[in-house]
């Protein structure tokens, strides 16, 4: 889980509503005025919200783009069904080229995905690819997302975690893996975000990163230029496995110094620093 380092946007990020094709959802908007060099489209990870980001959105308005970061459907503030299937891989990669669609006026999209948000975004690049659409994006960012399954061991605990569910219920699950949880505003924020969230899109996710196989030959046969950053340590899938997937896309690595599995929130100013240098090259190239 994510900690976001502070809750309340800052200066110049709107909380509203995108809406879609396929809904809804709750974004943090932050952009620079008019004619942004292009939009970063922010898609979280498991347990995660679009709050995830809030520290990057400031640094990348001040370099001129449009950064919008999103609550998938059944996180937090986007509701979401009761079924389970709403949040199959394929569902959830449909509602980030929705919300694709209505961000282009803006500019290139430029699609980052941390963690579960990364297999979504990858599933988004591939569908478009496969049936032929145009494709919506000017880039995809993998951010601390491997080329497949977590590790074995990740495996596990989110088994024990959407196992309980149906058992506990969500407040119990939190008790139980927040045994003493100090008191201050970022943890009850993340008790109500967990709270908030659609037990049938944690299971049916968490199913996801448990089974999902590797899909790198067929990204890369995509032919869109990707940007593959982690930390120096990640539990969910090991940075030597996500040095190898970086050479078979043939693409653009970035090593947080200091950061593990959220880059995003341990080294905010490095991360979007190494993101605006590969969108950099991206608009080189085109």
């Amino acid at each position: 889980m994510s900690r976001p380092p502070f809750i309340q946007p800052p200066g110049g990020v709107r909380a509203r509503r995108l809406p879609t094709r396929r809904g809804e959802f709750a974004v943090l908007d932050a952009g620079p005025g008019a004619d942004p060099s292009g939009t970063a489209l922010l898609v979280p990870g498991y347990t995660g919200s679009k709050e995830d980001f809030i520290a990057l959105l400031g640094p990348l308005a001040a370099a001129g783009y449009r950064a919008v970061a999103v609550d998938g459907r059944g996180q937090f503030e986007t509701p979401g069904p009761a079924e389970r299937a709403a949040y199959r891989l394929g569902a959830l990669a449909e509602d980030v080229l929705a919300q694709a669609a209505e961000l282009r006026e803006h500019g290139p999209v430029h699609l980052v995905g941390h963690s579960l948000g990364g297999l979504i975004s990858r599933g988004a690049v591939l569908r478009a690819a496969a049936h032929g659409r145009t494709m919506p994006f000017a880039s995809l960012t993998l951010m601390s997302s491997g080329p497949g399954r977590i590790t074995r061991r990740q495996r596990w605990k989110v088994r024990m975690l959407c196992g309980g569910l149906p058992v506990l219920g969500p407040s119990g699950v939190w008790r139980v893996w927040n045994p003493v949880a100090e008191e201050n505003e970022v943890t009850d924020f993340l008790r109500q975000r967990w709270l908030a969230g659609r037990p049938a899109q944690l299971r049916t996710t968490g199913r996801t990163l448990r089974r999902e196989p590797d899909r790198v030959d067929r990204l890369a046969a995509a032919g869109l230029p990707v940007h593959v950053l982690s930390g120096e340590r990640d539990e969910a899938w090991p940075v030597p496995a996500m040095d190898e997937m970086a050479q078979r896309l043939n693409a653009h690595r970035s090593v947080i110094k200091g950061a593990e599995h959220s880059p995003n929130v341990d080294r905010p100013v490095a991360t979007a620093t190494a993101m605006l240098d590969f969108w950099a090259g991206v608009g080189a190239r085109s």
